[in-house]
């Protein structure tokens, strides 16, 4: 059974292991002084964290998520922006229990939606992800800055 709470101060150490899987499967490194810096938004309002625990409270997974304005509603979205479930992990309902737990969030902030994107590729997550939500046929483009 997997539970989902707030991420805590006692959570940095496996959150930076969990994070760091996340990256790698997305193949991006990054410098020390930027978990750093995400650690402290996730406490300081501008994102939130949550954490999946297993029986024995210990961390397997995380999701990090924020609240913005939209163009095309006078309420806030939720953009899921990462979710991971160590990888020894899933299939045990970690990363629906997460997703549904920014959803429940999301609803108490008056959010008019909740979104996020995965690479095509990722098709393990993209079976959950076709169970619980819709896929609207966007495409992502990245312009460097």
């Amino acid at each position: 059974m997997t539970t989902v709470t707030t991420l805590t101060e006692a959570d940095r150490p496996r959150w930076a292991e969990l994070w760091r899987a996340y990256l790698d499967f997305y193949r991006t490194e990054l410098p020390p002084e930027q978990y750093d810096y995400t650690w402290a938004r996730l406490f300081d309002g501008r994102m939130h964290g949550l954490a999946a625990r297993d029986e024995q409270g210990r961390m397997i997974g995380l999701a990090h998520y924020l609240m913005h304005e939209h163009g095309w509603t006078m309420r806030p979205a939720c953009y899921l922006q990462d979710l991971y479930v160590d990888a020894s992990l899933r299939g045990t309902g970690a990363g629906r229990a997460l997703i549904e737990a920014v959803a429940s969030d999301a609803r108490a902030g008056g959010a008019s939606r909740l979104y996020w994107l995965t690479n095509a590729q990722n098709t393990t997550a993209r079976q959950l992800y076709d169970r619980l939500a819709s896929h609207g046929g966007f495409i992502k483009y990245d312009y460097p800055l």
